[in-house]
Parts: structure tokens; sequence; C-alpha cells
């Protein structure tokens, strides 16, 4: 069990007061719905993260990236424990598409107000404002 903690990125991308959402696969968060995002390489800067995981997720090409919030997110179930970096992202105008079959089970646009559940940790805290900074 890797008991430190690990970088992640989240990716915001809104539209017509929808966000883009994809329930995820794998061992951690199954079933889960979250932004879509991933692990930060080494020597990488969360903007490019962002770029290179909308596109390996969802096919997107993120032509900006801006910096929203950092949660502290612990998975006790799985021993796991990530900082999460949100970054609020713009789009080309393209549709977005399940574009990695082994981590997106479906996706979907939806509003603030009605997002599916259950939600993936990270997600929830963010929409719980326990972040930094905090609203």
């Amino acid at each position: 069990m890797n008991q430190q903690p690990q970088v992640g990125i989240g990716i915001i991308i809104a539209k017509d007061d929808r966000v883009l959402l994809m329930k995820r696969k794998g061992p951690h968060g199954q079933g889960t719905w979250s932004t879509p995002g991933g692990h930060l390489d080494f020597g990488e800067t969360p903007e490019e993260c962002a770029r290179r995981e909308a596109k390996e997720e969802v096919g997107l090409d993120v032509v900006e990236a801006r910096f929203r919030a950092v949660t502290n997110d612990v998975f006790e179930k799985e021993g796991k424990h990530y900082i999460t970096i949100w970054m609020d992202c713009k789009t080309l105008p393209q549709d977005a598409i399940i574009a990695a079959e082994e981590e997106v089970a479906e996706i979907g646009w939806f509003a603030w107000d009605a997002l599916p559940s259950p939600l993936f940790v990270p997600l929830e805290n963010l929409l719980k404002e326990n972040c930094y900074p905090p609203k």
C-alpha cells in the first residue's frame, strides 16, 4: 500500500450551465461520477496534465486551463490519499466521446443542481467547499 499522497488533476469542463462528467471504471472510484482527470506526470504542469487527460479520456482539446481549487482526498477503503488540483478548462467546440474505454463507462453533461450519484470523493469535496481556497 502506497502511503505517499499522489497528485491528481480534476478537469472541470462546463458549457451552457452543464458540466461534463464520466462514470469511472477500474479499481479506484469504480461506479462513481467524476470530471475527467488523472495523475500529474513527472515534470508536467497542471495545465499540461489537463490537456493530456481531457484528450485521453473524453477526446476533447483543452485550449485554456485555469486553477480553481485544491482538495485533500483520502480514500479510506482503498488506502489512498490524493491532493487534487482542480482546473477550469475551456475546450474547442467538439463532441465529447469515450476515448478511454478501460477507464470510462459512460459520459454526460449534467446541470450543477442535478448531478448523478454516487460522486467521486474529490468532486464531493470540491462541491462541499472542503477545499483550498475555501469559497
